[in-house]
């Protein structure tokens, strides 16, 4: 059993995955903390400020009714006091307990920020719960519905709120003030509250005349510019915490340190990005989501640069453009990318409502701001984003030294660098495998151990579905079976993971993958093969082939090594159902009300059994989202490694 956060053996786990100079930074953060207890400064004073990033004229209007109409109903409910976070509801919005767990009940601690154990449940609550509620992406909202309509309820409502939280969270006084990305995009959603209220009387009055506000954005900043995350931290909250920061010296750079603070972010902004990112587009987490949410934070980031007239390294634009690219390349027919990876649903700017798709979003952005290519599937809907985003954003199509950007000829299949590899079949068949590394940096803090899975969709349906992630903090035993080998895909050796866990955001030892082959060249079959060593003495090698004319996808795995127990597992969709007989398993589900099936033959050398929705041990489970899960049927294979033979398994899809 791993270590919990925040026990001995956990920091000592956790200093292991350091080198030198994060460790003496991090050094540096703690003698400041205790520095900062008791030396608050004030913030300095600011005269005649004044907001002028404003959008450009035309902008609201460019906005499609449909998804105007969207927004204004998501803002009604939120002004009718409801909201939902994680699968909890929470009726309350009306005047809200900003440290309340809605899930637990439990509130969190006061007194100073990082005396508060933010990690222990039992003490302070869930608190992704706690911390949701205040990125205030829920008052982007409303004040995008104030920008639409001109109901002036919605910004008085905002104005409330703000005014409550302030007073609530005084700077190092709560939980709110413990985590850097929290603080970044918390400024991310204030720059847009005071953009999306230019045109109400009392936005100035909430903003840059009203000392509170004022207060906090410098300490915001002032924050951010003291605990950067480090060394093996800097992933997608770093590039939060540059995003916000650079907004808000944009956008309220009213103080002296202003021009610093900017100039730090764009350069924290501009390295990150590259680091956080492979050259081929994808995100170096090979976590879809903050793929996702990397890419917001990057394009609001850059709009706020161009509406302040602050330039913008052209490498800037080119990782964001790749990063376009690469999510117009792998996602299905339906819009949806791969189910890769941690998911906590996280946002980098919201304000659009329910049932706006997020993908086809990016993709409008995308299009709008770097032009889609003739290869890129149909980003179909509508949203609020993408036309106020698209009109402070600068086109880009150049490079720094004028030339225009080389981008992919045609859709890629393959991305060597990230190990990640998509086999398209008629009728929408897709087929995700995972050759790549196991996560990024040396804590892989949002890696699963799925080397070699693979993940199966007929028109955007879940047939081999990759089961999500569920939740991160609170609850040990969901953390370890979501993200575990057995969770997925793939091949399990002596009820082992391929990576080892030290905790719920690090794994101690790495399995190595190495794609051996990959060839899509032909219509009619594709092909794809990988090995890890994630399993000492044994080499797991699996080879992958769809062949288009027969719908049929063949799947065979090896073991190299001594003989050893194996467990070999594919969880299906929650929308699938499956009768199993010995090895055969038929698969049936419905899409749009046409009834679809396929036939699963399974290896006949294993012992086959069906689970579902069992809870001691977890096993035959599906996220849908964090905080929310529902059983699914898992189908598993039991017996003994055979280094004379392969086991195959064989997809065939009916008409």
């Amino acid at each position: 059993m791993t270590a919990n956060p925040g026990s001995p053996g956990w920091y000592l786990r956790r200093l292991s995955r350091m080198g030198p100079r994060e460790v003496g930074g991090r050094v540096g953060d703690t003698v400041r903390r205790r520095r900062w207890r008791s030396a608050l400064p004030d913030a300095p004073g600011v005269t005649g400020a004044r907001f002028t990033a404003v959008l450009p004229a035309g902008a609201l209007a460019a906005v499609p009714p449909d998804a105007a109409k969207r927004l204004v109903a998501e803002a009604d409910r939120l002004m009718a006091g409801q909201v939902e976070y994680f699968g909890v509801v929470r009726d309350d919005l009306a005047d809200p307990d900003w440290c309340l767990d809605p899930k637990t009940g439990r509130r969190a601690p006061g007194g100073y920020a990082f005396d508060v154990p933010y990690r222990d449940e039992d003490a302070v609550g869930d608190i992704k719960q706690i911390w949701e509620l205040s990125r205030h992406q829920y008052l982007t909202v409303l004040a995008a519905a104030y920008a639409v309509t001109g109901d002036e309820r919605y910004a008085e409502r905002v104005a409330e709120h703000l005014r409550s939280w302030w007073a609530s969270n005084a700077p190092l006084r709560s939980v709110h003030w413990v985590s850097g990305i929290e603080l970044g995009i918390r400024l991310l959603s204030w720059v847009w509250i005071r953009r999306l209220l230019d045109g109400w009387p009392g936005a100035p009055t909430l903003f840059e005349d009203n000392p509170a506000a004022l207060k906090q954005i410098w300490h915001h900043q002032r924050w951010l510019a003291a605990f950067p995350s480090r060394g093996s931290s800097a992933n997608n909250h770093v590039v939060a915490e540059a995003a916000g920061q650079l907004a808000a010296a944009c956008a309220f750079g009213w103080f002296p340190d202003s021009a610093k603070w900017r100039e730090e972010a764009l350069r924290s902004l501009d390295r990150h990005l590259r680091a956080n990112t492979f050259l081929s587009g994808l995100n170096r987490e090979l976590a879809t989501e903050y793929h996702g949410l990397v890419l917001e934070l990057g394009l609001a980031a850059v709009a706020e640069a161009d509406a302040a007239g602050v330039p913008v390294p052209a490498t800037v634009r080119l990782v964001l453009l790749r990063m376009t690219d690469a999510l117009a390349a792998v996602v299905d027919d339906t819009l949806r990318p791969p189910r890769q990876g941690d998911a906590d649903d996280g946002h980098g700017l919201v304000v659009d409502g329910a049932g706006t798709d997020r993908w086809a979003s990016l993709l409008a952005t995308g299009g709008a701001v770097f032009g889609s290519l003739p290869w890129w599937p149909e980003a179909t809907g509508t949203d609020v984003r993408t036309p106020l985003l698209a009109a402070l954003i600068r086109p880009y199509g150049k490079d720094g030294a004028g030339r225009a950007v080389r981008r992919p000829a045609g859709r890629p299949a393959h991305f060597a660098d990230a190990g990640l590899t998509v086999l398209r079949g008629p009728d929408g068949i897709w087929c995700r495998c995972d050759g790549g590394p196991h996560g990024f940096l040396s804590i892989a803090a949002h890696a699963h151990a799925d080397a070699l899975s693979v993940e199966v969709r007929h028109d955007g349906v879940d047939v081999l579905a990759d089961p999500g992630t569920y939740c991160y903090h609170g609850q040990p035993g969901w953390r370890r079976y979501f993200r575990s080998t057995l969770g997925h895909n793939t091949l399990e050796l002596d009820g082992t993971d391929q990576s080892v866990s030290g905790g719920p955001f690090l794994w101690t030892r790495h399995a190595r993958s190495r794609v051996l082959g990959v060839d899509t060249s032909d219509e009619g079959v594709s092909r794809w093969s990988a090995e890890h060593d994630g399993y000492g003495g044994s080499v797991h090698r699996r080879r992958v082939e769809l062949t288009a004319a027969s719908r049929e996808l063949r799947v065979v795995d090896e073991v190299r090594g001594p003989r050893r127990a194996v467990r070999l597992a594919f969880h299906l969709g929650p929308a699938v159902a499956a009768d199993l007989v010995g090895s055969r398993a038929v698969l049936t589900w419905a899409r749009d009300g046409v009834e679809r099936s396929a036939v699963l033959d399974l290896p006949g050398e294993l012992s086959w059994r069906a689970h579902r929705g069992e809870t001691d041990p977890p096993l035959g489970w599906y996220s849908p989202g964090f905080g929310r899960k529902e059983p699914a049927t898992t189908l598993v294979g039991t017996g003994f490694t055979d280094g004379a033979r392969g086991f195959t398994t064989v997809l065939a899809f009916r008409d």
